[in-house]
């Protein structure tokens, strides 16, 4: 095996040793925990990624990827109807929350105190906001979006109602089935930005 192979294997290991300490345990697990975890030493950790920052910034980042985030909202963006656009946008959404929430909703957490996981969290919410301004700039130059809407306007008011947390107030702590939520979600967002065409 090449160094490079090596070095992507062991890059890979960390991450993955970090999720699963995360989702079990919190994101305020120890660089040394997540190092004992993968088998190798805590200065290998700082190695791959410079920083605890840096680790949580590529885990986000990986979690992104291996989800195919990107590819599926923009497959979303590409339906024909606005309704079905806009279904299919809060559909690949959620199901992406589902699989994160246990990670994103510890850095959410620790964004007052850890300036790190703010970064990674902002890193990631910055780029989605862009995404969400193509959905809704597609809708707006299709004729779909309410008048009340511009397509920045739109693209804000759905980023915010995608929050991780607001998935989490609902199915957890109202107790509200994942199915029934969904439902809810997409219905009001409807409402909320298209036009009754």
């Amino acid at each position: 095996m090449s160094s490079q192979a090596r070095v992507q294997r062991t890059r890979a290991e960390i991450l993955d040793s970090a999720w699963t300490l995360i989702s079990q345990r919190g994101a305020d697990v120890s660089l040394a925990e997540i190092a004992k975890a993968a088998k190798i030493s805590r200065q290998s950790v700082y190695d791959h990624f410079g920083s605890r920052g840096g680790l949580i910034l590529a885990l986000v980042r990986r979690a992104d990827e291996r989800l195919d985030i990107r590819a599926k909202l923009f497959a979303a963006f590409d339906r024909p109807q606005p309704h079905e656009r806009l279904n299919a946008t809060v559909a690949v959404w959620i199901g992406f929350v589902k699989e994160i929430y246990p990670v994103a909703s510890d850095l959410i957490r620790l964004r007052t105190t850890d300036a790190d996981a703010s970064a990674a969290w902002e890193d990631r919410m910055s780029e989605l906001r862009q995404w969400l301004l193509v959905l809704t700039g597609s809708l707006e130059r299709d004729g779909a979006l309410q008048s009340v809407w511009t397509a920045k306007s739109a693209s804000e008011f759905l980023w915010a109602s995608f929050s991780v947390q607001a998935w989490g107030l609902l199915t957890q702590d109202c107790g509200w089935d994942e199915g029934e939520a969904e439902a809810v979600l997409t219905r009001t967002l409807r409402q909320a930005l298209l036009t009754e065409k």
